[in-house]
């Protein structure tokens, strides 16, 4: 498989600025975070270009904002490829792929992200391609349509989710590689912190960058916004360093606590805990009570929530715990032992009677 230059254009970040873009990191060694799937995919990779093979098709899952979209383009520049990206909403025929597949050359990564979102009759015309390297085109409709297949070039399909068990269990099934990318921890963002700052020329020091780091939900996307913020604090009303006093100042104007958590996060278990008793409360009649978008709260700010400890959630809903009673200054409701949102413990009744 012949080597050629990975060539990207704005487009292939249809949700980012070019600003976004230059703090990504311009190849899989500098890629800070997620060790065993690095170490997973370099082997891989290693593999594959020793038997001149493509790459097997690989599948991301994870929170949003964790470095998917970043790990499909540097697999593309380890690989010596190039790659068309695209998203599960997108794709709405299969005609709107046919193009896109007839045009990979051998090796070439197809990136879609969102791909829990693709729908049925996508899916069935990806399976061939994904399998056998071929499509089935319909040339007419009706029941005597007539279908061409064409041959297309072995290719790797990258596919992103935030939302894994959306998947088809035949689609799962399809990629060889599957990995999951969880939060970062604090020491591995103050590192990604320092690099962007770097870029940006932005004066950090260690302890400023960890403390935004601790800020920063384990999340790099949201590193990387929250710097672009402090810089311009830091900026305007102190020396433009980045220290530790600098970076509180500044998450305190745009309302992050020292838990990372933002307005958004405050208002959910607020209502949580006001409207509802402290829950359980199902997903839809929080998202109604808040005037936010039900997959909003589920994919972006429930992950995050639950990880730190914050919110639980079960068959009967959303519950928030003593963590968030005690955040607010509230008393937990659970004084006897019992979960918030449950009878106490001494009160719960035999289920077994």
């Amino acid at each position: 498989m012949a080597k050629r230059t990975e060539i990207t254009t704005p487009e292939v970040l249809p949700r980012e600025s070019r600003a976004d873009a230059s703090l990504r990191p311009g190849r899989l060694s500098d890629f800070v975070g997620q060790g065993k799937v690095k170490a997973g995919l370099r082997i891989s990779i290693e593999a594959a270009i020793a038997r001149k093979e493509p790459l097997d098709h690989v599948l991301f899952h994870g929170p949003p904002g964790l470095g998917k979209t970043t790990l499909a383009m540097l697999l593309a520049r380890e690989m010596g490829v190039s790659i068309t990206t695209t998203s599960g909403p997108v794709l709405e025929k299969p005609a709107d792929l046919v193009g896109a597949l007839t045009n990979l050359r051998a090796g070439d990564i197809l990136f879609i992200d969102e791909i829990h979102r693709l729908r049925p009759v996508i899916e069935e015309f990806l399976y061939p391609a994904m399998e056998d390297f071929r499509v089935e085109v319909r040339l007419s409709e009706g029941p005597k349509a007539q279908t061409m297949t064409m041959a297309v070039e072995p290719f790797t399909l990258v596919g992103a989710t935030t939302r894994f068990g959306l998947l088809t269990a035949p689609m799962r099934a399809r990629f060889g590689i599957t990995d999951r990318l969880d939060f970062y921890p604090p020491a591995d963002l103050a590192r990604i912190i320092t690099r962007s700052a770097g870029i940006l020329e932005v004066k950090t020091t260690a302890g400023g960058a960890y403390e935004l780091a601790k800020r920063a939900r384990g999340t790099p996307r949201v590193a990387n916004r929250l710097l672009r913020r402090v810089r311009d604090y830091a900026q305007v009303r102190a020396d433009g360093v980045l220290e530790v006093a600098v970076v509180q100042d500044a998450l305190e104007l745009l309302d992050v606590d020292e838990y990372g958590l933002d307005g958004m996060d405050a208002r959910i278990l607020m209502t949580i805990i006001d409207n509802f008793e402290g829950g359980p409360v199902g997903l839809n009649s929080l998202a109604v009570a808040l005037g936010e978008d039900a997959g909003t709260i589920e994919e972006v700010y429930e992950p995050f929530l639950i990880q730190k400890g914050f919110m639980m959630r079960g068959p009967r809903g959303r519950v928030a715990t003593a963590k968030a009673y005690t955040r607010f200054g509230r008393p937990a409701p659970d004084e006897t032992g019992g979960a918030p949102g449950l009878p106490p413990t001494g009160n719960q009744p035999n289920l077994f009677n």
